[in-house]
């Protein structure tokens, strides 16, 4: 394990100090660099603090935990590996994401999942502990995206305008979605004992990583939302 003092030190600086462990790091006092952990393949890289935009960008393998908050655009074109977040997450966070997994235990802020889409034989899967800002998986094209609003506070669990252009993948809500408005591209249904088999080792992990009851979790109501096979601007999108 190699340790890194990031107090000082700018992203460049941070990055090269990075890619120079020849196993696990762990990096402390960071506070808003960039890029951190961009195109990783392998090892485990352990954050304190909060880091800046495009953490885990193009993520190739690794893993990636954080102690804290996170910026916009967490896991930017991530292509395998995971990122777990122990805290909030800004916007944008699974920007065209096509592998791994992304963990946050707070909230997300606006356009999580934008243009998320499943590549090859890759599914990726980003679930949100707290709540989702507007515009929650935008063109999403493949993979799944949970949002299980555990946090409290005023805001719903998903904010205005989500899955506008949705054209592949799910979405599963923890809510029966009767306030949600929805485009017409969509079709929103409770979630099936088939559908929440399909996620239940992610919500395993969810709970492994920050506790909680996954049984008692999958007990509960779930919408899943899809795009509808009869969207006539279907044809129009390519997925891979």
């Amino acid at each position: 394990m190699t340790y890194i003092d990031a107090s000082g030190m700018d992203y460049r600086q941070l990055n090269a100090a990075i890619r120079d462990c020849s196993g696990d790091a762990s990096v402390t006092d960071c506070y808003g660099q960039r890029f951190i952990g961009a195109g990783l393949e392998e090892g485990n890289l352990s954050i304190t603090g909060t880091p800046g935009n495009a953490l885990g960008a193009y993520l190739n393998g690794a893993c990636i935990e954080v102690r804290g908050n996170a910026q916009d655009a967490v896991g930017d074109t991530m292509n395998a590996g995971r990122i777990v977040i122990h805290g909030s997450i800004g916007d944008a966070a699974g920007y065209a994401m096509r592998g791994g997994e992304l963990y946050v235990e707070g909230n997300a802020g606006y356009r999580a999942g934008i243009h998320m889409k499943a590549y090859g034989d890759k599914l990726p899967v980003m679930v949100i502990g707290g709540k989702a800002g507007s515009f929650l998986g935008e063109y999403q094209a493949g993979g799944i995206i949970i949002v299980l609003g555990l946090t409290d506070g005023p805001r719903p669990i998903v904010s205005n305008f989500p899955c506008t252009g949705m054209h592949g993948g799910k979405l599963y809500i923890r809510s029966d979605c009767k306030k949600l408005l929805l485009p017409k591209q969509v079709i929103a249904r409770p979630a099936s004992r088939k559908d929440m088999n399909e996620v239940r080792d992610y919500l395993h992990t969810f709970c492994q990583l920050f506790g909680g009851n996954c049984d008692a979790l999958l007990r509960q109501p779930f919408t899943v939302i899809t795009p509808n096979s009869s969207n006539p601007y279907k044809q129009l999108y390519v997925t891979n």
